[in-house]
């Protein structure tokens, strides 16, 4: 069985003229991936391997995580392909991992997040808000073979104010 929690990254800032792989983390951005994790951790038992793209809104949402949820080192990644907002070369990318990792998390964005979810689950979401997180199980045992799973969990900052 493996099981595939999809974070998209938390509220990013506009207020200076950067390249968008570049925009940071707003206040709120914190403070939903704040309470997104804090709900998360009730849920969350480790192993899993954590993957983010390389942008900085991206990376600071998955580092808060990471040490929220006590990640190792070695199970944290920054992957390069993962700053995309195509679902394809998400799913490609989630269907090339090792089939020792069971659990895997990764932090990137949408529309690439919401229309994965919706692919892969059995619940029709809307749209994966910032710092939205879905949880989907597949009953196989090969990433390469996942395709219809069941959304086990869906925690989105709204649900907590």
């Amino acid at each position: 069985m493996k099981k595939l929690i999809l974070v998209r990254h938390g509220k990013s800032s506009w207020e200076n003229p950067l390249e968008d792989v570049e925009r940071p983390l707003k206040k709120r951005g914190y403070e939903d991936a704040e309470i997104i994790t804090k709900a998360f951790a009730h849920y969350f038992e480790k192993p899993a391997k954590f993957y983010t793209s390389k942008a900085v809104r991206a990376r600071t949402t998955a580092e808060i995580f990471k040490e929220k949820l006590k990640i190792d080192d070695k199970d944290f990644a920054v992957e390069p392909d993962l700053y995309t907002f195509d679902e394809e070369r998400i799913l490609d990318f989630i269907k090339s991992q090792d089939d020792a990792v069971d659990q895997l998390m990764i932090f990137g964005h949408n529309p690439a997040f919401t229309a994965l979810a919706n692919e892969l689950g059995d619940e029709f979401i809307d749209n994966v808000p910032t710092t939205g997180l879905v949880v989907i199980s597949f009953e196989e045992s090969s990433w390469s073979k996942v395709s219809q799973g069941k959304t086990l969990l869906t925690l989105f900052p709204k649900n907590f104010k």
